[in-house]
């Protein structure tokens, strides 16, 4: 999806940047993992993962789980930011394929709504691997959301 078509959505709820920073802030794995909100805009997100030994697979890239959490975070998030206020998100599925290793000074998840529905809403997932200037897609997927009640 083109930055272009991007710019058919809109905040649903004026507070949704600050609901989607609160809900951040509340995960454990994204803390756990050092990852950060880099983006937040009407039906995208983007999240971005630093590099430390501690997150890669026995060849020294990136490990897949840290790489789909950031990409399912980052979708998440994206279809979020359309939510109505008093409403919480929750992934249905989402298929990652990844394309080539995961190698870079950061990984920066890029999620953006395909269509925002009233219940479920599909994204586009995609995750770079970026060192210096140089950015190389290493997975790319989809993800169906559930835009589910606010819990107390």
């Amino acid at each position: 999806m083109s930055r272009t078509a991007m710019s058919q959505h809109t905040f649903r709820d004026p507070g949704a940047e600050a609901r989607v920073r609160a809900s951040f802030a509340h995960q454990g794995l994204m803390a756990t993992l050092g990852a950060d909100l880099i983006l937040i805009a009407p039906g995208r997100v983007e999240i971005a993962l630093p590099y430390r030994p501690a997150l890669t697979q026995q060849n020294g890239y990136f490990h897949a789980g840290g790489t789909a959490a950031i990409a399912d975070s980052a979708g998440g998030y994206a279809g979020f930011t359309l939510f109505p206020a008093n409403t919480d998100v929750l992934t249905v599925e989402f298929k990652l394929n990844l394309v080539a290793p995961a190698e870079g000074d950061r990984l920066v998840a890029v999620g953006e709504v395909i269509r925002a529905g009233r219940t479920l809403t599909v994204c586009d997932l995609k995750v770079y691997g970026e060192r210096g200037d140089r950015r190389t897609l290493c997975a790319a997927g989809m993800q169906t959301l559930i835009c589910v009640p606010e819990r107390p």
